[in-house]
């Protein structure tokens, strides 16, 4: 699976992108950000308040309690502004 960050997340775990094989307790984008919190302190960082960071599941966005299924692509960013 491949998982894409921008802005800050990225800045903060230092990685545009990564492949990765999802352990199988993953089920919800909720557990991901869950798990990905435990994956050391750039991720900590950025995931530290979860509820500020948005996903989209192969380009559509998607909640928090959504399943990851079988989605080739996941991707954080945080809230958009317009003006």
């Amino acid at each position: 699976m491949k998982l894409v960050y921008f802005a800050w997340l990225r800045e903060h775990i230092g990685l545009d992108e990564e492949r990765i094989a999802l352990p199988a307790s993953v089920k919800s984008v909720r557990d991901l950000i869950e798990w990905q919190q435990s994956r050391g302190d750039g991720y900590a960082l950025a995931f530290a308040e979860p509820d500020t960071v948005r996903v989209a599941l192969d380009q559509f966005h998607a909640e928090h309690d959504e399943v990851v299924g079988d989605a080739e692509e996941i991707a954080f960013f945080p809230p958009m502004t317009g003006g």
